[in-house]
């Protein structure tokens, strides 16, 4: 009974086509060329150096393709009972007809070829797209991503601002922001005036948020003018000679100024919070940072109470601060839980997190999944092991212990999947 639920319910959720709010895709090349591509993520990378590989087999510049793929094939093994390697078992089921449940050093080959041969047709990403049911895609652009080139209603932006807020020590940033004005940026109102032109710009191609990663120690808080100014004279005149006390001064004031003008022009901001840089310094490309359970959501409180008009749609690192995530957004109404980021994207962590949020939190006021992909044929197995586990929740949580119908169920799973990214988002 239980099982033949859960199947209908899935097969309900499965027919929805999606949106992905956030992912790193590349409006210009957004597809695998070859198997390489899929295989490179760091998700494989990291964990076959975690098993054994050497580092430099895995990052050597001089190899083909061809030769990574087969390096990364063979090492491959220790990583069957891992989600990421059931991803990309299902990805070659459904994108290149691949039969067995293992890619190894029999069949990889065959495998390889076919990948190539299919993604070589200039069709390839909008197939991709049909075949995982997906209308469109959030990117994470740089504040200076000219955005041309590619349909902004497919392939949507959203200003990314990492750089502005931790960077503008470094020289190239504050040439890239210069550049972008097309003014000099000297002080306080020639930056406020820059990242006024950020934002009419993205709104211009059609943006439909502001988004950021912010490390553990981070809690943003209202600058004075005067201290304001004084920071960011250090930071632009010294860069990366300013004091620290200078720098996270000018952190918290540019990240304000963000939050200012997403609440004048209407964008929500994307927080994804709890990120250690470099915890694992010798680890391959996008595999050296960790969670910190130090973080905690009561340095946003802030924030929160100064911006009732901004939506905060939230991501966590780790499932250790899903409840506290859960229990803000019960309470803010401009609070909104947000994906199951990184760390906390595997089975086991997402259905006790889903399960608390839907359990909690204004239905509202969930984003149910994003894929966070660089590549797009990893919507596919992604979000399906997301649908996965939210028939289940809705089947044993709803329907049957709290005595749902089916249909009563289906609504809401469609809701979070794709519904209140509409609205969130206000994407139409």
């Amino acid at each position: 009974m239980t099982q033949e639920l859960r199947t209908r319910i899935f097969s309900e959720l499965d027919a929805l086509v999606l949106i992905d709010p956030h992912t790193h895709i590349d409006a210009l090349n957004p597809a695998s060329r070859t198997l390489a591509d899929i295989l490179g993520y760091h998700y494989y990378t990291e964990l076959a150096h975690s098993a054994g590989m050497p580092k430099e087999q895995i990052e050597d510049p001089e190899i083909s393709p061809k030769e990574k793929c087969r390096r990364l094939i063979e090492n491959l093994g220790p990583l069957d009972n891992t989600i990421q390697y059931s991803w990309f078992i299902e990805m070659a089921q459904k994108f290149f007809g691949f039969e067995g449940d293992r890619v190894d050093a029999e069949n990889w080959e065959a495998l390889y070829d076919v990948a190539e041969e299919k993604m070589s047709s200039a069709e390839w990403a909008s197939q991709v797209l049909e075949i995982s049911k997906l209308e469109a895609v959030f990117l994470t652009n740089n504040f200076d991503d000219p955005l041309e080139g590619f349909d902004t209603s497919k392939y949507v932006p959203c200003l990314r601002t990492d750089d502005l807020v931790f960077h503008l020590t470094r020289r190239e940033v504050q040439d890239r922001l210069q550049h972008v004005a097309g003014a000099a940026v000297t002080d306080v109102p020639s930056l406020r005036a820059a990242i006024g032109g950020l934002f009419e710009h993205f709104k211009s191609k059609n943006a439909r948020a502001c988004a950021i990663s912010l490390p553990p120690d981070f809690a943003p808080a209202r600058v004075s003018e005067g201290r304001a100014a004084t920071a960011i004279d250090a930071v632009l005149r010294k860069k990366l000679e300013a004091s620290e006390a200078d720098q996270r001064a000018a952190s918290n004031y540019i990240f304000w100024t963000l939050a200012e003008f997403c609440a004048e022009v209407g964008l929500p901001f994307d927080l994804m919070i709890g990120v250690n840089r470099g915890v694992y310094k010798d680890g391959v490309f996008q595999g050296q940072d960790l969670y910190d359970s130090r973080v905690s959501m009561i340095q946003y409180k802030e924030l929160f109470n100064a911006f009732p008009r901004v939506t905060f749609p939230i991501s966590v690192l780790a499932s250790v601060t899903n409840q506290e995530l859960t229990s803000y957004a019960w309470i803010f109404p401009n609070v909104v839980t947000n994906g199951h980021w990184w760390y906390s994207n595997t089975p086991t962590f997402i259905e006790h997190d889903a399960a608390a949020r839907l359990e909690a939190v204004p239905r509202t006021k969930q984003i149910g999944y994003y894929s966070d992909m660089y590549k797009l044929e990893f919507a596919l197995p992604k979000f399906a092991m997301y649908k996965r586990i939210l028939a289940k929740i809705l089947a044993e949580r709803f329907v049957i212990d709290r005595g749902w119908t089916e249909a009563q169920a289906i609504d809401l799973g469609k809701q979070v999947l794709r519904g209140n990214v509409e609205t969130v988002f206000g994407y139409k």
